[in-house]
């Protein structure tokens, strides 16, 4: 498995994404750990300190194997956490560590039918293979409650890419800005992001 050309370049559709994540996910919290990824850490620490949201439903999409959720759950106990992800052995994963309500098998560019809204939705590490910006922020409102906020994150060299600072302007509809951060370091202990790539952390409020 060639992880750093795919984090780097993409993988390819929905099946292949699936595949590689399959065959990665017995070893990936060490593998990230090892790269010093501390995107949920940071995220959860941006919650905390600009929110005031301490209790309810989140839905983290992207879940993988659930570092997110593991992170969230020590600040925030009383929360329920909903997960989705592609990859069903990763929500094998995510599962038996028992921080997750419910465990979904979806791509998070995909609408889901889902009978209750969210307090907060994440997306963490995944929005680079995000194809359909738009669609994703209406789904994410769909699940969001009134007031609800909606975290994720961007890699720096995408951001400018795709003008993320003009998607925030055209979503202003429906969002409001709570926060972006300043590029952060994103896998600084993997030789191919350690200067060239970062990430933003990018918080938004249904209105």
């Amino acid at each position: 498995m060639n992880s750093k050309k795919s984090l780097l370049h993409g993988i390819g559709n929905q099946k292949e994404t699936r595949l590689y994540y399959d065959s990665w996910a017995d070893n990936y919290d060490e593998t990230l750990k090892t790269w010093n990824y501390r995107a949920p850490q940071k995220s959860v620490k941006i919650l905390k300190k600009y929110t005031s949201i301490k209790s309810g439903l989140i839905l983290d999409l992207a879940c993988g194997t659930g570092l997110f959720g593991e992170e969230i759950l020590k600040y925030f106990d009383s929360f329920k956490i909903d997960g989705s992800d592609i990859s069903s052995i990763s929500l094998k994963i995510a599962h038996k560590k028992n921080i997750y309500r419910k465990l979904f098998k979806n791509n998070f560019e995909d609408k889901m039918y889902l009978k209750i809204n969210y307090d907060i939705v994440s997306l963490i590490g995944a929005m680079t293979y995000c194809k359909k910006h738009k669609k994703l922020f209406n789904n994410v409102s769909k699940y969001l409650n009134k007031g609800g906020v909606f975290i994720f994150t961007q890699r720096t060299d995408l951001w400018d890419k795709l003008d993320f600072n003009q998607k925030l302007i055209d979503i202003s509809k429906n969002y409001n800005l709570i926060y972006k951060s300043k590029p952060i370091d994103y896998l600084p202990k993997n030789k191919d992001f350690t200067k060239n790539v970062k990430i933003r952390i990018v918080l938004i409020q249904k209105k």
